[in-house]
């Protein structure tokens, strides 16, 4: 590896970083900018909830775009927009203000995250590629659980505004590196955009993802929930529709022909509501069973951090060269399995040390070892030239997943237990991680005919 494409890595690597750091790093601070800005209880939950259905809903467009417009170009426009929208939410001054700053981010990280993960597959040949993503799983889960730690401390040391602003370096960084160490790829001919097909599945992914969300505070059967689902199924039939008739389609449903494409993207949604649900319902766990302050549940996150780290970069590797991807999502997915089975029967009134820690390394370690392997699965299922639609469609899957997941694990877990004012107790708790890990072994089962071969 040159030391162009070493830095290239770190430069693609640091991205999904900044990505992932930017999902979780405000959720601490959240208490510092109701105060100061007037958020009401269920209205402060948009600060986060703005930059989630950015992000969720733009990845397969902007997937796409990578593959018509140039990769690198892409990356570079994702960078600037996700550092004006930190710009503009650290100088927020009112409710409104903060609001359409994270909605700038999300559409900047929703660009930066599918570009940065097709430069990375287009750069490294496969016998570079293994520790390539590696870099990319270790960054993803650092970024995640980092995001934890240092807003809490950021937000009760310098203030809520530093939560954002220090980010930005980065984000400047990968703006000015980019066209140095990373190689535009060849657009090819200049094509239009499906934009109707965009719209359609951008408003189909924010529904969804809206009405995941509501469902954790309004039953699932409410007119709202259910009317925002129907909008959601209603807009993903005309996407359907839209894609059929049109000449340059945003996703080419002839790609959804290969089996593995088919069967990897439900692997990817359903993986998604395991691993995006996971965290949530550990910090919950913290908080609402074992009483930790927000502060304490953040240092507690720390061995995860460090562990999910730690296998990304020293086990991933080897394990996807003896086995390969598919049998690693695959391996990760049952250890993510026995992770949540472990928490789900804890021993109630055991210390930390034993009856949380090993649960959070085992779910740490199947987070690692199935999160890129699933995106690798799916990129190996299209051709070279849509490497970052695939990369979208991956990244929309799990984003999905996630909010999915969380919102029908906690919901199980209220409806299991004796919820105190919408929290969960023990008992709700061990049903919620007992979901979880059936959804993680039945999607491992998915994920295991993909490595059968076809008779």
């Amino acid at each position: 590896m040159t030391r162009r494409d070493r830095v290239a890595l770190g430069l693609l690597v640091s991205a999904q970083f900044l990505v992932m750091l930017d999902t979780s790093i405000v959720n601490v601070a959240l208490s510092s900018i109701q105060s100061e800005l007037g958020f009401g209880p269920a209205a402060v939950t948009w600060v986060v909830n703005a930059y989630v259905l950015a992000f969720a809903g733009l990845l397969l467009l902007s997937g796409r775009a990578a593959d018509l417009f140039g990769r690198r170009r892409i990356f570079v426009v994702g960078a600037s927009l996700f550092t004006v929208g930190t710009l503009i939410a650290a100088a927020a001054v009112n409710k409104e203000l903060l609001i359409i700053g994270r909605v700038v981010q999300g559409v900047g990280a929703a660009g930066l995250s599918p570009a940065a993960m097709s430069l990375l597959l287009g750069t490294f040949p496969a016998a570079q590629r293994a520790r390539a993503m590696g870099a990319w799983g270790a960054a993803s889960t650092l970024g995640g659980a980092t995001g934890v730690v240092s807003g809490g401390v950021l937000a009760g040391t310098v203030g809520w505004r530093a939560v954002f602003l220090v980010t930005v370096p980065v984000s400047l960084a990968a703006i000015a590196l980019a066209r140095r160490v990373l190689v535009e790829d060849a657009s090819g001919a200049r094509r239009t955009v499906d934009w109707a097909g965009a719209v359609a599945v951008t408003g189909a992914v924010i529904t969804l993802v809206h009405g995941a969300v509501d469902a954790v505070d309004h039953a699932w059967t409410s007119p709202r929930v259910v009317g925002v689902f129907v909008v959601s199924m209603v807009l993903m039939a005309a996407f359907v529709v839209i894609e059929r008739r049109a000449t340059d389609p945003l996703l080419p449903l002839e790609l959804f022909r290969s089996r593995l494409l088919r069967r990897g993207t439900a692997v990817a949604l359903l993986g998604g509501a395991t691993r995006g649900s996971t965290f949530v319902l550990v910090a919950l766990y913290f908080q609402q069973v074992l009483a930790m302050s927000p502060e304490q549940a953040g240092f507690a996150m720390v061995p995860t951090s460090l562990t999910g780290f730690a296998v990304s970069l020293a086990v991933l590797p080897r394990v996807l060269g003896a086995i390969g991807p598919v049998r690693s999502m695959v391996l990760g997915l049952v250890v993510l399995a026995a992770g949540h089975l472990w928490l789900a029967n804890a021993p109630t009134g055991s210390a930390y040390v034993v009856a949380v820690l090993p649960g959070l390394l085992l779910v740490a370690t199947g987070v690692a070892l199935s999160f890129t392997t699933t995106t690798m699965v799916l990129a190996s299922a299209v051709p070279a030239t849509h490497t970052g639609l695939a990369s979208g469609l991956a990244g929309a899957s799990m984003q999905v997943g996630g909010a999915l997941g969380t919102a029908a694990f906690i919901v199980i877990g209220i409806s299991s237990g004796r919820p105190d004012e919408g929290a969960l107790d023990a008992a709700g708790f061990s049903a919620a991680f007992t979901a979880a890990a059936v959804v993680a072994l039945l999607t491992a089962a998915l994920g295991a005919t993909l490595a059968r071969p076809r008779s």
